[in-house]
């Protein structure tokens, strides 16, 4: 991670037809996290989020209220994608909405130059439709319907009934860009991650591309195809687009050049239409592809993906409200690894909360504070000479801040976190080894005693650095009570250890209070 290089990182838009789920949640927690990791870097860093508001889907949905779509996707945005942000404590640098001017407009122009450059054309397709997905559907992609659906295909993903369309529409020459796809995933093996997920995209693609049906005629809530406005763009088409629209892409040439390209952070049901269908349209248009496309697991609640229609969606503020906004962050981004799928349980989350967070890390902060100000008045010791004992801790917050950082080099945030943990571990050993209260009772042994606090002190101000993206309520509490210059989330975290601050610690509130209520 180079001091001042660009990183642009993106969520998915989120489709405006329901409210969000802890799924949504968690992909924004997970790229927040990384962008503060790379604000704290010293990179020049742009977290971008939104919000996909076209398709038929979204039409059907606004109809069944009773409303047109742009005041359902108004509503939708402002009473329930926005506060998401909030509730889970995100900082992100723009949100856009595919129904803003600066989207629609420059889509168009994105599509004009495609057609003009002969990569579209005119044509006619049959094929199995699902709205959910917002996508036609191979065979291999359907499964025999159950129950009330029993004896139709239905789509894997939802479980619904796909329908059959025929339409004469636009098409993208999709299949011309078969080996260079190819050649793209061989010449950067790191393009689509992680393994697994790539092994997917390869295979999907060596078995040959179709051409992409990229207009619809059936409807009109969509940007109208700019050469004939009977057409609206297919919405994958229309949402990709968002991810340089939203970076100056056809109005502001030096901005676009200053943020693409970008780190795309997807769950790995879109990950095809992330690692084929928009690197091939980049590549048709003469644009950079992605740096990066990640593809995290499902979260799984009772064995099934997070999902409304299947009755599992938990909404975030369902634990925020409890746990707060930091417990939620760390315990989706701890006790998941990273691309893989990850089960959720109120027992499991419970647990952590009082083990890891509440009885590991705030226990530990308060006790350092508290013997800061019983045996030293508040003021923070200087130390003379270090023990062996004192001169490992040093080296385990060199060595967490280092393995931190290759972690997150690899999107591997568990790992990142992990790493961390092991300091807080070692502190709270060396505290106990240490046996600061008894040495307070021993006025020979005052030396001792401040060179343990004062590496104590030190330990916890690393701390509060290296969790500073993913705890940041609770980190800059204990910044403030330790005196740390300026903001926490304005140090560096390659050189966590390295913090300056002041002379004395304040008063520390219990930075993840015990939770007496039954939760779930």
């Amino acid at each position: 991670m180079s001091d001042g290089s660009s990183f642009y990182i993106t969520t998915p838009i989120f489709y405006v037809n329901d409210v969000p789920h802890i799924g949504h949640a968690y992909t924004e927690v997970a790229a927040d996290v990384l962008a503060r990791w790379h604000r704290q870097s010293g990179d020049d860093t742009w977290l971008l989020t939104g919000t996909d508001e076209h398709g038929q889907k979204i039409l059907r949905t606004a109809t069944a209220n009773g409303v047109t779509p742009k005041a359902w996707a108004d509503r939708l945005v402002e009473t329930a994608w926005k506060p998401l942000l909030k509730t889970v404590d995100i900082a992100n640098d723009d949100f856009i909405r595919t129904t803003d001017v600066r989207h629609e407009v420059n889509a168009q122009k994105f599509l004009q130059h495609l057609f003009d450059a002969g990569h579209i054309y005119t044509g006619e397709y049959e094929g199995y439709y699902c709205v959910g997905c917002e996508e036609y559907k191979q065979p291999s992609d359907l499964v025999d319907g159950t129950g009330e659906f029993a004896g139709q295909p239905v789509c894997a993903i939802h479980s619904k009934p796909v329908e059959l369309l025929h339409e004469k529409n636009y098409f993208f020459r999709m299949s011309t860009f078969t080996q260079p796809l190819l050649d793209l995933y061989e010449s950067n093996p790191n393009f689509v991650q992680p393994e697994s997920a790539r092994n997917e995209v390869i295979s999907f693609v060596k078995q040959g591309l179709s051409d992409l049906s990229i207009s619809r005629s059936s409807f009109d809530w969509g940007i109208k195809v700019p050469w004939d406005e009977s057409h609206v763009v297919y919405v994958w088409f229309d949402a990709l687009l968002n991810y340089i629209t939203a970076v100056g892409y056809g109005q502001d040439d030096e901005e676009f050049a200053r943020r693409w390209p970008a780190t795309h952070v997807v769950g790995k049901d879109i990950l095809r239409f992330h690692a084929v269908i928009w690197p091939a349209m980049l590549l048709a248009a003469g644009l950079p592809v992605p740096t990066q496309v990640f593809g995290h697991g499902w979260l799984l609640v009772g064995g099934e993906k997070m999902s409304k229609s299947k009755l599992t969606g938990i909404a975030p503020s369902q634990i925020t409200e409890t746990f707060g906004s930091d417990a939620f962050r760390y315990y989706f981004m701890r006790a998941i690894s990273f691309g893989q799928d990850g089960s959720f349980s109120w027992e499991d989350l419970s647990a952590r909360y009082q083990s890891e967070l509440a009885n590991g890390f705030g226990n530990l902060a308060s006790r350092v504070i508290a013997m800061v100000v019983r045996y030293c008045d508040g003021e923070i010791p200087t130390a003379g000479e270090f023990s062996q004992a004192d001169e490992l801790i040093r080296g385990t917050e060199r060595r967490a801040t280092a393995a931190a950082m290759g972690a997150i080099d690899r999107l591997a945030i568990h790992e990142a976190i992990a790493a961390v943990w092991e300091l807080v571990d070692e502190l709270n050993g060396y505290i106990t080894s240490q046996e600061p209260w008894a040495l307070a009772k021993d006025p020979a042994q005052r030396d001792r005693l401040d060179a343990v606090l004062f590496t104590a002190v030190r330990g916890l101000g690393t701390l509060a650095v290296l969790l500073s993206p993913v705890v940041p309520q609770a980190t800059a509490k204990l910044w403030t009570a330790l005196g740390g210059d300026g903001e926490v989330a304005d140090q560096r975290i390659d050189q966590a250890w390295e913090w300056t601050g002041g002379t004395h610690v304040s008063a520390l509130e219990a930075l993840f209070p015990r939770i007496e209520a039954t939760v779930g």
